[in-house]
């Protein structure tokens, strides 16, 4: 599913890719399973099936791990220090960044 979000992202520039995508509804799923399991990582939930590894390969092609839910921004503070190695920001759909892709 990874190589279907660079592909979505070199299309659409972004990796917001919708949960009810109708192009790719697993890849829309998939998206919003490791946004879920971000959140529980950031929760100290190390075994919810994302690793920090995973997390910088996502975050080094611009994954948003912010979504807006009705109530507020999931907060990322906790999670950028546990990726302390990382030289790249962890970014949000509402911050969109420019990313070059190479793959």
């Amino acid at each position: 599913q990874y190589e279907e979000l660079v592909g979505y992202a070199k299309e659409f520039g972004d990796t917001c890719v919708p949960r009810k995508y109708t192009k790719n509804l697993a890849l829309g799923q998939w998206v919003n399973n490791q946004r879920s399991n971000f959140k529980k990582f950031q929760n100290g939930i190390t075994s919810c099936g994302i690793s920090t590894d995973k997390i910088q390969q996502l975050s080094n092609i611009g994954f948003e791990w912010r979504i807006q839910s009705s109530a507020s921004w999931i907060d990322l503070e906790r999670s950028e220090e546990m990726i302390k190695n990382s030289q790249d920001d962890i970014t949000s759909c509402s911050k969109r960044k420019e990313f070059e892709f190479s793959c």
